[in-house]
Order: structure tokens, then sequence, then C-alpha cells
């Protein structure tokens, strides 16, 4: 079995790639993380709306363009290359794909338009605060059509348009679609290790909330939502590692110490060998889960969650290895390494931790070997 992809796909990578170099170079992520009044690039959050990249995924006739997943994967796999400081993961991966999930007809035709278009930006809300969210242990409820409670962090909270929020809702829970501009929606910003891709605490007073899908079936769809995301997490996190990997053998080549470039050193070759490996394997996992994303295959959660997990470690070690290969300096604000490492521990985090993961991962196994 073939898991590269097709020359039309890999033309798409090329041509993304070679916009994100011109237009997100790492000055833009920097330019976030320093200005504080700036949540994300607009002007290149614009300019990716144009290219019509949000809508790749989501068929033609709710406004988008059509195109697939792997599509999908392979521009994901550029935006984490370039560290790009837009919503895009947050509106595309999780809101767009919960609409897809759970939606019906008319909430499709609705609101996936302005999503595709990038006229709206979206989110997902899920966490409650430090700890794994539970069915039980959720304090947002959604009682008659009013949602209330709070939830932090939200990804892109402050600057998305529409939520979807998972909330309590009798014995289960249930999604639902909320207006952030609306009344009862009040929110404030929070400090992460990586501010070029901000959060939100939102505060849910009575607000009103659109429910998504069946009554009492949401956990379900936010598992389908996440295994969904979680590969293209995935292929964000691989483009990450493989971009520290470039940059740690660029530095390797280019500095000289004692006559000769630190590369030829063999406590060198070793970082660049040991990133090397594990972003193979990362790649490896992440084109399974590509296949098995695009197909929607029975094997797509025990794929996503190998995938994530390979991915996450990938990349943490890479933009770790990164710093250590360049020295002193890779330790400095005016080095690039820091913005790699931030977004490496961000993405860690973003859907459930590795171990969370890796907990999934286990399970779908158990699953798989008990059929």
């Amino acid at each position: 079995m073939n898991f590269d992809f097709s020359d039309a796909q890999k033309a798409l990578k090329q041509q993304t790639r070679d916009f994100l170099r011109a237009a997100c170079d790492t000055t833009v992520p920097r330019r976030v993380l320093e200005d504080t009044d700036e949540p994300f690039a607009r002007d290149l959050w614009q300019q990716i709306c144009a290219n019509e990249s949000p809508g790749i995924a989501i068929p033609e006739e709710v406004g988008g363009i059509g195109f697939g997943y792997l599509e999908l994967c392979v521009v994901a796999e550029e935006m984490g290359r370039a560290i790009a400081p837009v919503p895009f993961s947050s509106s595309v991966y999780l809101a767009a794909e919960a609409i897809l999930q759970g939606g019906s007809e008319e909430q499709k035709e609705r609101l996936l338009p302005r999503l595709a278009s990038g006229e709206s930006i979206g989110t997902f809300a899920l966490s409650e605060g430090p700890g794994q969210a539970t069915v039980a242990n959720l304090q947002a409820t959604l009682r008659d059509g009013r949602l209330s409670g709070t939830k932090m962090p939200v990804p892109d909270g402050d600057v998305a348009d529409l939520c979807v929020v998972v909330a309590k809702d009798g014995e289960g829970a249930s999604l639902a679609v909320v207006d952030l501009a609306a009344e009862g929606v009040s929110r404030e910003p929070v400090d992460t290790l990586d501010p070029s891709r901000s959060h939100a605490r939102i505060t849910f007073d009575g607000a009103e909330a659109e429910l998504l899908g069946e009554a009492g079936q949401g956990w379900a769809t936010k598992d389908a939502v996440f295994n969904r995301a979680a590969v293209l997490f995935a292929m964000e996190q691989l483009g990450g590692a493989d971009a520290c990997l470039q940059m740690a053998i660029g530095y390797a080549k280019g500095r000289y110490a004692f006559g000769r470039p630190i590369g030829s050193f063999q406590a060198i070759k070793h970082k660049l060998a040991d990133m090397y490996i594990k972003n193979e394997l990362a790649r490896a996992n992440c084109y399974y889960g590509a296949w098995a994303l695009s197909t929607d295959a029975p094997e797509l959660p025990v794929a996503a969650a190998a995938a994530r997990v390979a991915a996450t470690q990938a990349f943490h070690f890479a933009s770790k290895e990164n710093i250590q290969t360049h020295g002193g300096i890779g330790f400095t604000w005016e080095s690039d390494c820091h913005l790699y490492y931030r977004r490496s521990k961000l993405l860690a985090l973003s859907i459930g931790s590795e171990r969370v993961w890796k907990d999934r991962l286990i399970s779908g196994l158990e699953r798989q070997e008990a059929a």
C-alpha cells in the first residue's frame, strides 16, 4: 500500500510552502508574540482566506472547495512548518469539523460557508481548567437553549466569532453553537507559553445556544471530532519538527569551531540523527493517520492516536535539540529557536495531552485485539 501523497497533493504542498515562506517568515510569529495588541496575524489570515485554504475539506455544496482531507493534511503540515500565528486549526480542524460531524443540513448550509471563506472564525470549547474533562466533571450546563458556565483555555477564543461548546445536558453532554458576540458572553485573554496563538477564558451567563446534533450525544461527537483533528494537529507538529531539523542542520553546517563545522563533531551528528529518526517515525504514523482520515477507516481512532503521540514526541524533541545544537545563542530571545519550542509545548496540550492520547491508543488497540 502506498501511503505517499499524489503528485497533485505534493504540488499543493509546495505551493503552500512557497506562499508561507514569502508571507510568514519567523518575523511574523515574532511580531505577534511581542505585540500584545495583535492576537493573531490578520494580514496573513486574510491572504490564507483569499487562497481558500479554510474551505479545503469542506464540501462544495456547503461553501467549501471540496478537495478532501489529504489536501488539508499537506496544508496543515506547512502551517506547522511556518508556525503560522493564525486561528486556522481552531476554525478548520475543530469548529468546522464539529459542524460537519454533528450539525443538521440547515446548520451546515448556514454556518459552514462563513467558516470556509474565513468571514467567521470558529473555535471549540471543552476544558474548564486544570485536569481532564469528563462528562461527570463538566460544570457548564445547557438548559432550555441557554448556556451557563466557564470554559478555559479556549484556543483563539478571544478572536473567534462562534464557538462549539461541550456542556452538561441532563445525564449526558451535548454540543451547542454560541455566537460569541451575543448577550451573556464575556471573555478575557489567558496567558500561555506561546502568545502567538491566543487563548481565552469565556464565561457564559445564560447565553443563547443552539443545539448541535442530538441532545445527550455530544461526547461521542466530540470524540469523533478529536480523532479527526488529532491527525491534522499531528501534521502541524510534523511540519514544525521538520523545520527544527532543517534549522539545526543549517546552523551545524555554517557554525565553525576549532576550524571545522560543528556538524562534523560526533555529538552534533548524533543529535541530528536522533531528530531525523523521530521525525521519520512520526511521518509514518502521520501518513497512516492521513489515510485513515481521508477514507474514514475503522482504524482511525488508533491511527489518530498513534500519529498524535509520535508527532508530539518528535516536535518536542526536535525543538529542544535544535536549541542545544545552536548552543549558547539558542537560548537567547534573538534566536528563533524558542518560537518552535513554544509552539511544540502548546500543540502538545491541544485537544488533550500526550498521556491522554497514549491512553486512547492503548484502549483502541485493546478493542481491536478483542474484536
